[in-house]
């Protein structure tokens, strides 16, 4: 049995992570769980599992928390940073599942990392911003980390089994978000509303809004480098609406390797939790019966800027995919909220990149403290982007 520690237990991620434990109670056992403030939720999770420890934002949420739990309730409740960093160290967990979004994924997989626990990586801004520390970290303690994104858990699988020195391209698949085919001129009057309806995966805002600039598939770029000891030249993008193929790798014979399912998160989940086995989820496959076309094409770069934004910080490296992700998480707040139009997201995160001196061979409190000028400075500079 796999004692699992989730992080983000009441995101996409978390709550289908949950409902694979549900359909394998032999196979799993839920020791510990973190969540930001959805603690409504957290509580039901935690009656239902019974996890040795959980973690939630701040004190205040824990204060809230507490009296949504039943009496007797044993689960030890901790709160903040180091909340979150103990919960995914926790001595009982063999894997932990890292499904934050954003930056504050990053010191809690080091904590794990470092305790020791197998990774299940759902969290990419990890390796967008200190892939080179988190890397070598893991290779230095011989712990695995196992991708979760569907595009990423896609080529590890088309990998297996193949000598790395023949792999020629990996080939990301994109399903081009919900403007793929809207004109660009159109862009502007995007609300956040349109933005969070992907056609074809559920998932959180931040992670929708990065779907729909592209932007999320430049941090994938990123996390594949990374995960994959790729060079940027190695990785392509390529546009499949259908998202049935989750991604591809091309070797140096012409031989192409496809790995492809319905767009749903379990599998993939499972497979990093259960690895090396499969599990009889029961999934249905592809329609195979040729009702649906499966189309390819390239990303439009001009149209989709933030994509274009984010392979320039993977080729030049250091700092800079840091200041990217930085910069984007504050610009896709603002957007949210109503302060900044979609087509000011590009310009917010291009002018902070723009302004940073990059550090070509960052240490860890370099790439954090890029990271907080970053927030600093896309803040500053996005009170001349207001709508």
């Amino acid at each position: 049995m796999k004692a699992l520690s989730i992080l983000g237990s009441t995101g996409s991620i978390g709550r289908n992570a949950l409902s694979v434990v549900r359909m394998f109670p032999e196979r799993f056992a839920v020791k510990a769980l973190a969540a930001k403030r959805n603690l409504m939720l957290l509580a039901d999770q935690i009656r239902e599992f019974r996890p040795e420890a959980a973690a939630v934002f701040d004190d205040d949420a824990a204060r809230e928390l507490s009296p949504l739990l039943p009496a007797g309730c044993r689960t030890q409740i901790l709160s903040g940073a180091q909340g979150y960093n103990t919960v995914a160290a926790w001595e009982s967990v063999t894997v932990t599942l890292t499904a934050m979004v954003g930056a504050a994924g990053l010191m809690p997989t080091l904590a794990a990392i470092d305790a020791g626990k197998t990774i299940a990586l759902a969290n990419k801004e990890t390796l967008v911003m200190a892939g080179v520390v988190v890397t070598a970290r893991a290779a230095e303690r011989q712990i695995s980390i196992l991708p979760v994104d569907s595009e990423h858990s896609a080529i590890f699988q088309c990998l297996l089994g193949q000598r790395r020195q023949d792999v020629d391209q990996i080939l990301l698949t994109a399903s081009g978000g919900p403007f793929l085919h809207r004109p660009a001129a159109e862009l502007a009057a995007v609300t956040p509303a349109e933005a969070l309806r992907h056609p074809n995966w559920a998932m959180g805002a931040k992670i929708s809004v990065d779907s729909a600039t592209l932007m999320n598939k430049g941090l994938e770029v990123i996390e594949a480098k990374w995960l994959f000891g790729v060079s940027a030249d190695m990785i392509r993008v390529v546009v499949h609406p259908q998202s049935i193929i989750h991604s591809m790798v091309a070797f140096r014979d012409g031989s192409v390797i496809a790995q492809l399912g319905i767009s749903d998160m379990k599998a993939a989940i499972a497979y990093a939790l259960s690895y090396p086995e499969r599990l009889a989820l029961g999934q249905p496959l592809p329609d195979f019966s040729g009702g649906t076309d499966l189309t390819f094409s390239d990303p439009d770069l001009e149209k989709f800027a933030c994509l274009g934004l984010a392979l320039d910080a993977c080729r030049r490296g250091g700092t800079l995919p840091a200041v990217l992700n930085a910069a984007n998480e504050v610009a896709v707040n603002a957007f949210l909220e109503d302060r900044l139009a979609f087509t000011a997201i590009p310009l917010l995160v291009g002018g902070t990149m723009e302004a940073h001196a990059v550090v070509e061979h960052p240490g860890l409190e370099e790439i954090l403290a890029a990271d907080r000028w970053a927030r600093e400075k896309a803040a500053e500079l996005a009170c001349g982007y207001r709508r």
